[in-house]
């Protein structure tokens, strides 16, 4: 009963986040429900019966979510540095679950992913060019861990929409200026996140 409760006000906080703030300005408010949507999925996750490692994963990732949801650089990468510790959590977590080796295809293309972002991210990053690059190769470690997941269609989903929040998240910062198809990336960037998110915990149990 606890764990359907605090899903259920996990997806209320993400709905209100993207009716009332995924554009907004920073404000407290802003980062308690932007945080919280996640947080909840957090707590909920040991009472789902999924592994610890994602409940930490997940609360990493509302570790993360309160950084970004503040301005300035040293925000932004104390939220990476959450966020790829989170995706080391998972990574772990999908190893103990048996996670195997994911077919040739798959491979070719995170690694085409990947050295991709050297063409269209990198040259646009300046200072932050290291972290991004290092936390490029975190989430695609947590996904090809994720892909390797045989049966577990959900949490492959999930890791998949995680993956296309941040190519979102990378286009809305470093290549997009402010506009309206910035404030449509930052829109379908957290229906892609949260989704990715949840999607990861139900597949885990």
């Amino acid at each position: 009963m606890m764990e359907q409760l605090l899903v259920s006000f996990a997806a209320l906080l993400a709905v209100w986040q993207f009716l009332a703030f995924v554009t907004a300005p920073s404000s407290l408010r802003k980062s308690v429900v932007k945080t919280g949507s996640v947080a909840a999925l957090a707590l909920a996750a040991p009472l789902l019966g999924a592994p610890w490692t994602v409940a930490l994963g997940l609360a990493l990732g509302a570790v993360g979510d309160w950084f970004l949801s503040h301005d300035g650089e040293r925000a932004f990468l104390l939220g990476m540095a959450a966020f790829a510790a989170g995706h080391a959590s998972y990574v772990a977590a999908f190893i103990a679950m048996g996670a195997g080796v994911p077919g040739w295809p798959v491979i070719v293309a995170l690694a085409l992913l990947g050295a991709s972002t050297e063409v269209w991210l990198a040259p646009r990053t300046g200072g932050l060019r290291w972290p991004v690059r290092g936390y490029a190769l975190v989430i695609l470690a947590m996904s090809l861990a994720a892909l390797g997941m045989e049966g577990r269609g959900m949490l492959r989903a999930g890791a998949v929409l995680f993956v296309a929040s941040d190519l979102v998240l990378a286009v809305q910062i470093f290549v997009l200026a402010d506009g309206p198809l910035r404030r449509a990336c930052q829109r379908l960037l957290w229906v892609l996140y949260w989704c990715g998110q949840a999607l990861i915990l139900w597949g885990a149990v």
